[in-house]
């Protein structure tokens, strides 16, 4: 037996008015996922446990069945050990954006790109790599900066500056921003406004400032096969998404082209999972992160153009795949909602795929509105629904 576990980052969403009232996963010409849905189970799960924020670092520790109420200790954490950093007890990691604010109202901005404007990995490492140099352990100070994918990096510090309260940058798109507070608030600050200066010096760069936010000390999570009793693996080109899989003894495959934007290479993903199961794995995690980019820039058609790119790029060839391997299961779901109309993410729970190669389900219709009168499965039980059947 095969699985699959297809998460197309916060691909759920709300009605929205330019699709007259649906939503992209009911607008989206997806043939193979009506198909899937059809001859499956659809549900509705909560991959964001009550009280607990939103984030893909929650809701993709839910999603490979851990509870996040026992395991999370922080979003950058789990990236800086995507980017082998191990830190020690007495530090801590933060997720280190290059933003694009508005300083032309005052010192405290207006974020109007959370992302910078998508750098490449290759400049936006050059400004890393000069933000350690004159702000950080280059100049003896007490923090150093990591260089990530695009513009996703991580500041590892001393633990002390933990404490602090800090807004994800992608919560505040279009608004006044609000800067660190409580005891490090202060220290995080003066970090993020020196950012500016030596960010100014690179003219490729829409970037103009860093922004710290996400801390946590490292967690330490039980193996993949411990847990569920099957070898994993996983693709995905977000270094959130890898650190899960880092951290919890997964294969982690690296695929040229995948770049956690519109124009990821879908193909090579699909690619990399029938390969790797072929190969001996029996699950493996096929992540996209494309739909929520868009959702976050609160772009409708390419929110629905990601939705049939992964029907026709991804689903159609795996399925068609995995039948020639033998009996599988397949799990889709996203890690969160990322409304269009909001720009950011909920913890609305999101609708849910299983689908068994050798017994049709009940059926049904996989969108938003199809489950909402669904029973509520915390996200985390989903993969023991997926690899037991018979408790589903």
């Amino acid at each position: 037996m095969k699985y699959v576990i297809c998460v197309p980052d916060g691909c759920a969403d709300e009605p929205h008015p330019d699709l007259g009232g649906r939503t992209p996963l009911e607008v989206a010409d997806t043939p193979v996922l009506r198909s899937l849905a059809a001859r499956g189970t659809v549900g509705r799960a909560a991959v964001i446990p009550s009280g607990m924020p939103p984030g893909s670092d929650v809701g993709n520790l839910s999603l490979l069945g851990y509870d996040p109420a026992v395991h999370h200790t922080g979003r950058a954490p789990i990236e800086a050990a995507a980017l082998g950093l191990r830190l020690e007890p007495d530090q801590v990691a933060f997720r280190c954006n290059l933003s694009t604010l508005d300083l032309s109202a005052g010192d405290g901005g207006t974020m109007v790109d959370f992302a910078g404007g998508h750098p490449t990995t290759e400049v936006a490492a050059k400004a890393i790599a000069a933000l350690d140099a004159e702000l950080g352990s280059g100049a003896g100070a007490e923090i150093s900066f990591h260089p990530g994918v695009q513009y996703r990096h991580v500041v590892v510090a001393p633990r002390s500056w933990a404490d602090a309260e800090c807004v994800p940058p992608h919560d505040l798109t279009g608004e006044p921003a609000v800067w660190p507070t409580g005891p490090a608030g202060e220290r995080l600050a003066e970090v993020m406004r020196a950012s500016r200066e030596v960010l100014a010096r690179f003219d490729e760069l829409e970037a103009n400032q860093a922004w710290l936010w996400g801390q946590g000390h490292q967690p330490q999570l039980p193996s993949f096969r411990d847990t569920h009793g099957v070898d994993a693996g996983m693709v995905t080109a977000v270094d959130l998404v890898r650190g899960l899989g880092v951290l919890t003894g997964m294969e982690v495959v690296e695929v040229p082209g995948a770049t956690g934007w519109y124009d990821t290479d879908y193909e090579a993903k699909r690619d990399a999972a029938l390969s790797a199961l072929a190969g001996g794995l029996e699950l493996f995690v096929v992540h996209v992160e494309a739909t929520d980019e868009a959702g976050h820039a609160g772009d409708v058609e390419e929110k629905v153009r990601a939705l049939e790119n992964w029907d026709r790029r991804i689903l159609a060839g795996l399925v068609e795949g995995l039948d020639g391997m033998g009996d599988w299961r397949l799990l889709l779901a996203p890690d969160h909602p990322t409304p269009l109309r909001l720009r950011t993410h909920t913890s609305d729970p999101v609708p849910y795929l299983l689908v068994d190669s050798r017994v049709d389900g009940p059926g049904g219709e996989y969108t938003e509105a199809a489950t909402a009168d669904r029973h509520v499965v915390p996200g985390h039980e989903l993969v023991q629904l997926l690899l037991s059947p018979a408790s589903q």
